[in-house]
């Protein structure tokens, strides 16, 4: 119910941007403002998210993200939206989640353990890719019929089911961690950065992460551009392009749930899907096709990314996880605002045809430098922390 308001939210504030300055840069504008804040201390969240009680970190995230939907719904619904006020509002959302995504990695992890991680890891994006369908179809329908302001406030009123399952856990049941001293901010930043520094696997990982995010991952501008400028559609065209993407992300998070394991050639396959579909979506310009290529698109980008998640977290000791966390996080986001302006720039000059084309071509080659990197290095000598952190009985 949550995630299903959150992709209403999402949405309906791109489409609301676009309706307000009619420009593809100021949703790339926006994109900047939600995601500096983890540009400037994503780094630092994984260190707190070590320091502190993950389901209470998390408690506190849904609470601030439902205040700032319920202000976004009412400078809405008022009729006093200004461009700068929606740019805010993204920003302060933006600095929860710098707490907010490493803390709920690692509550995941706390209700499953390390064996069911990847499952579990892989059913959460399924769960996620699901809403994706109904909540941007529906966002399309609520937001022709009633404006933005509606949607704003569902997502606000779906924030009491999360916060309702979270109040409910039975903490006593929780899988322990191991023994650790608490790190400070700064130090406990660096041993987190050190340790990915010896891991190949962990860099390997980060660079491909770090690739698709900045270049290809960035339909929160393109999406909403490729509705109302290229095919000259409606919000509820909008919603259903979206709902497709997500359609296709729920059946490659299937399929790596169904592996049982985090997997490198799985996580590669992914890749190349999703950037090769983003190439081929660059021409089109019917939405039946559009909407069949993104349902490509969400295959191969969540098949991807379930197993680069599941790597990082099973290959990290206790003692660093929420810092791991942090890190691939950062990596997956960090450059956010750099990718955001990047893909309303390509969009204003090109239209979406040269967005998609940059995209699946950065893609391509970044999962091509990464395929070869990974075949020409010399077998990883397993250290006894890696060994620790990874059981027998888990596939590396």
């Amino acid at each position: 119910m949550s995630q299903t308001g959150a992709w209403m939210q999402r949405i309906a504030l791109g489409w609301f941007v676009l309706q307000l300055t009619h420009s593809a840069f100021a949703v790339g504008i926006m994109v900047l403002a939600q995601f500096l804040p983890f540009t400037f201390f994503g780094l630092f969240g994984g260190v707190l998210t070590d320091r502190l009680d993950a389901r209470r970190t998390v408690i506190g995230t849904q609470l601030a993200q439902l205040v700032t939907a319920v202000a976004l719904a009412w400078i809405a619904l008022a009729h006093i939206a200004q461009p700068w006020m929606l740019y805010t509002i993204a920003a302060l959302n933006g600095l929860v989640l710098v707490l907010d995504v490493p803390s709920r990695q690692q509550l995941t992890y706390r209700m499953v353990g390390r064996d069911d991680l990847p499952n579990a890891i892989a059913l959460n994006s399924s769960l996620f890719n699901a809403s994706r369908i109904f909540g941007p179809a529906t966002a399309g329908i609520v937001y022709g019929f009633t404006g933005a302001g509606v949607c704003f406030l569902i997502n606000a009123i779906s924030y009491f089911a999360v916060l309702l399952g979270l109040f409910a856990m039975r903490t006593r049941d929780f899988y322990t961690l191991e023994e650790f001293e608490r790190p400070s901010i700064l130090r406990g930043t660096l041993e987190g950065l050190a340790y990915v520094r010896r891991q190949p696997q962990m860099l390997f990982v980060l660079a491909l992460t770090l690739v698709i995010s900045t270049f290809s991952f960035n339909f929160n501008v393109t999406l909403p551009v490729l509705a109302y400028s290229t095919l000259h559609s409606t919000a509820e065209v909008y919603g259903i392009l979206s709902a497709l993407f997500g359609a296709g992300a729920l059946f490659g998070a299937l399929t790596a749930a169904s592996v049982g394991h985090a997997s490198t050639k799985v996580m590669i396959a992914g890749s190349v899907v999703f950037a090769g579909s983003e190439l081929l979506l660059a021409p089109l310009h019917s939405p039946i096709l559009v909407g069949a290529f993104l349902f490509l698109t969400g295959a191969g980008y969540t098949a991807w990314s379930a197993n680069s998640s599941a790597k990082m977290q099973l290959a990290a000791p206790d003692r660093l996880r929420g810092r791991i966390i942090g890190i691939y996080f950062y990596a997956y986001s960090g450059t956010g605002p750099i990718a955001g302006v990047l893909a309303g720039w390509l969009c204003a000059r090109g239209g979406t045809q040269l967005a998609f084309i940059v995209a699946g071509l950065a893609g391509l080659a970044g999962t091509a430098g990464a395929a070869v990197w990974l075949r020409r290095r010399p077998p990883e000598r397993v250290t006894p922390e890696i060994r620790a952190a990874v059981p027998e009985s888990q596939p590396a």
